[in-house]
């Protein structure tokens, strides 16, 4: 029930910036212009994820960075709240929040506690190809449960010997049949141990350039063949669960 109230009066934040009407340098007739302030549904939203940030966030973010335990239990409550998958669109069940509207809601966890809200903004890493890119199926089947359940889903396309390069990435793909046969190696996954699904980039065609090398994939985690490495101790933001 509370999910459900409060999905609802997020759903109807409006666009990025409100519209303002400010007077003309003669004082007279008013011209149309933008406006920064937040909108009443923006600013409720904000008050929501910061009372979170406060009462649930702040004190047990020194366990979890000591620790390095990942926040289950904080996860799942802010998944409750709506204060996930914000930009995941209505039609499969999320908010459909745009950019600015989610960084609202992504500055305040973060003020709670950086590591926390990098385990939980991974997930639109990696949701944001799929909802560009992917079929309608696609989308029902993988976006559809994450506002279902509070899963975790991670982005892979960083490598070994790539780093941010990704016109270098290594790991290939080959279609044999009806199945794709992907074979490599990423690195710094974000999400990487926790994941129900990843978005993987693999390079289908090694002759053609960069931007017509790669194909996005939609892997779940209990495909055959993936070996999980081990958890990165971080130098900060313990609470995110990186591997290799």
């Amino acid at each position: 029930m509370l999910r459900s109230h409060t999905l609802n009066a997020l759903r109807k934040s409006s666009r990025a910036f409100s519209t303002a009407m400010p007077a003309s340098s003669s004082g007279s007739t008013p011209v149309p212009g933008l406006g920064f302030q937040l909108t009443e549904d923006q600013l409720s939203f904000q008050g929501v994820a910061r009372q979170f940030a406060r009462e649930v966030i702040i004190p047990a973010a020194p366990h979890h960075d000591k620790t390095g335990e990942y926040p289950v239990d904080i996860i799942k409550q802010a998944w409750e709240l709506g204060l996930v998958n914000c930009h995941i669109p209505t039609e499969y069940g999320g908010m459909g929040l745009g950019v600015f509207d989610s960084a609202i809601v992504s500055e305040e966890l973060a003020y709670g506690c950086t590591g926390i809200q990098t385990a939980i903004e991974a997930n639109g890493l990696a949701e944001a190809p799929v909802i560009l890119a992917a079929n309608d199926a696609q989308k029902k089947k993988y976006l559809g449960r994450m506002t279902e359940e509070p899963l975790i889903a991670a982005y892979c396309v960083t490598e070994p010997g790539a780093g941010s390069d990704v016109a270098g990435a290594k790991t290939n793909a080959v279609k044999k049949g009806d199945k794709w046969v992907i074979n490599g190696q990423k690195m710094w996954i974000t999400n990487g141990g926790k994941a129900n699904w990843f978005f993987l980039l693999a390079k289908t065609d090694p002759a053609a350039n960069a931007g017509k090398a790669f194909t996005g994939f939609i892997v779940d985690a209990d495909s055959p063949g993936i070996t999980v490495g081990r958890k990165e101790w971080n130098m900060g933001q313990r609470a995110s669960d990186t591997r290799g």
